[in-house]
């Protein structure tokens, strides 16, 4: 075979035998299966779920975006922006891709999150700019204001995700690798063009973008600064602070006790539905009627010269102790070089393959039968890998890197809080009410996915447990996109501070404001996401509903009813910064207002 072949290319006449056999038998059942022909079946899948996402999202984001703005062309301004964030980020990971192996499957990804930062970041763009034409200033006096409020926000919101994404590297695989790289270059491109291109766009628009005016649909944020109905909520809550805190921190907390029985499990082929793939149908046979042989353990041992008969020796007794302890089945297929000093052992497993029995023969054969038998011999190298031992051996690296990413995360993210707000309590509440969010999603994709009742309506077969990579990257993406939210709401309630409002009454300014705009953003996040979670693969079905459902969670219970409950009891102590840390230079988010906020 020449270099250039791809495996499926290379496999490819098999294949057809196969066919023509089936077709020539029609009587007999014939499938053709194996690592080659799965993984080109799944990559068909992904692309073929990646192609059906990007066609759906836009025209759902364009409805959104139509019922916020009222107008069409106002609607189409953050959805280019989205998607040329997106194009330029597969742009980057090509020559990325050349420094760092990058997995397939975070093309998903990377269009889930460009099309919801994207459209967040022009969103706060064109409405503040409206909204500081409607209180009177011309088009570019209106734009130079919103570049120094909303510009600021939008580079402080997309740093502290961008600083959130970046905790992925600290695990140490390639599928964090390629999800800390995929993300960052898309929030990365979605910051740069709402600071560069976007006011460009918006500067040559100028009162153009009102044109394309939608017969019958309410112009609710078009036509007036604050919404009646959100500032009816906020000011209900803020009547009854502690009634309102306690009740949304029991629902919170409700929500996040079923994430106590979060369970994982490594994503494979098991994470499509095997009943619609007639290769991964036929795998699933063999796994049920060939117990291991569809991922067998590799063991790869070398030896000084010399030692050639030693390794013969001491694999087979390898390959007896694994059989008659029970980790192991027959056939086991043994390959050695030429001059026998390097051998391999392919051992069907006992277990389900990615089961606590496979996981323990795992640990049995590196623990105990390797050590008692080629590790006897002198200089003996000997390696372990195959679908199981990955498993394990990236749950370990999960495992040792989680407490470093948890602290990465929070540390940096109260330090650029702090230093942006000026305040010791906003960074603390801000993390404490960001955790709530994120264990309350937790529970939600517990309840969904560990169990069966919500099969029939997303289509999927339980499978008991939550993709492995999966929690650590909602806590992530959730802790960076919660903050996105929370900068720009703070940023509102501390310009009607240095304004001269008072605390409470900065309050309800700043989230009456800002209530259109995150509700708006967070109806096309969580439009964007559902439609992730209607696909077919099991880790992004599991992927969209569990940040749809964060989404939702946040810009309802967190932000309209936690939020400004807790800064209404909390008064002017929001803004408490110790006398030690004064010093710490003004970092303004929102420049202070030219006239009073209205």
């Amino acid at each position: 075979m020449g270099s250039s072949s791809s495996p499926a290319t290379a496999t490819q006449p098999v294949r057809d035998k196969i066919l023509a056999a089936a077709g020539a038998h029609p009587g007999v059942t014939i499938e053709e299966t194996g690592e080659v022909t799965a993984s080109d079946a799944r990559d068909k899948s992904v692309s073929d779920d990646l192609q059906r996402a990007e066609i759906l999202s836009v025209p759902v984001t364009l409805f959104v975006l139509l019922f916020a703005f009222g107008a069409a062309v106002a609607a189409a301004v953050p959805v280019l922006l989205a998607l040329t964030a997106v194009a330029a980020a597969f742009g980057l990971l090509g020559p990325i891709s050349q420094a760092i192996p990058i997995d397939d499957s975070v093309r998903t990804v990377l269009v889930l999150i460009g099309m919801a930062v994207g459209v967040d970041y022009a969103l706060f763009y064109v409405m503040r700019s409206r909204e500081e034409r409607r209180r009177g200033r011309p088009p570019h006096e209106a734009l130079e204001r919103t570049i120094r409020t909303s510009g600021r926000t939008v580079i402080v919101s997309g740093t502290t995700v961008i600083i959130a994404m970046a905790a992925m590297f600290l695990i140490r695989t390639k599928v964090f690798d390629s999800l800390a790289v995929a993300t960052i270059s898309v929030v990365a491109c979605a910051v740069a063009g709402s600071v560069t291109v976007l006011p460009g766009v918006l500067e040559l628009l100028g009162r153009k973008i009102d044109r394309g005016r939608i017969p019958f649909l309410p112009h609710l944020h078009t036509d007036r600064t604050h919404s009646h109905f959100w500032a009816a909520v906020i000011g209900r809550v803020l009547r009854r602070p502690v009634v309102s805190c306690v009740l949304a921190t029991a629902l919170l907390v409700g929500l996040a006790i079923p994430a106590l029985w979060l369970k994982v499990s490594t994503p494979s082929d098991n994470t499509l539905s095997p009943q619609n793939i007639p290769a991964l149908r036929a795998l699933d046979d063999v796994r049920r009627d060939f117990p291991g042989a569809a991922e067998p353990a590799k063991l790869v041992a070398t030896v000084p010269a010399g030692h050639a008969s030693e390794l013969r020796q001491q694999g087979r007794r390898l390959e007896q102790l694994a059989i008659a302890r029970g980790i192991a089945h027959r056939p086991v297929i043994e390959t050695s070089n030429d001059d026998g000093t390097g051998a391999a052992l392919f051992l069907p497993l006992t277990g389900a393959g990615n089961n606590k029995a496979s996981r323990h023969a795992i640990s049995t054969l590196r623990d105990d039968l390797i050590p008692r038998t080629i590790g006897l011999i002198p200089g003996a190298s000997t390696a372990v890998t195959g679908d199981v031992a990955e498993d394990v051996d990236f749950t370990r690296q999960l495992k040792h890197g989680l407490p470093y990413v948890l602290a990465f995360v929070l540390l940096l993210a109260f330090g650029l809080l702090l230093f942006a707000f000026r305040s010791i309590v906003v960074p603390l509440k801000a993390i404490v009410l960001n955790l709530l969010s994120v264990g309350a999603s937790y529970g939600v994709l517990v309840l969904v996915f560990q169990h069966h009742w919500a099969e029939p309506l997303l289509g999927f077969t339980s499978n008991g447990a939550i993709i492995s990579w999966l929690p650590l990257f909602l806590f992530v993406v959730l802790f960076g996109l919660s903050m996105d939210y929370h900068v720009f709401i703070l940023s509102r309630v501390r310009e009607g501070v240095d304004a001269g409002m008072s605390s409470d009454d900065a309050v309800r300014y700043g989230i009456t404001a800002t209530a259109g705009v995150v509700t708006s953003a967070a109806l096309v996040m969580f439009g964007v996401f559902s439609i992730f979670g209607s696909l077919s693969s099991l880790d992004v079905k599991q992927a969209g509903v569990g940040l749809a459902a964060a989404v939702l969670i946040d810009a309802t219970i967190v932000r309209a009813v936690l939020l400004p409950a807790s800064m209404k009891l909390l008064g002017d102590w929001n803004w408490y910064l110790p006398r030690a840390l004064q010093r710490l230079p003004r970092a303004e988010v929102e420049s202070p207002p030219a006239q009073d906020p209205a």
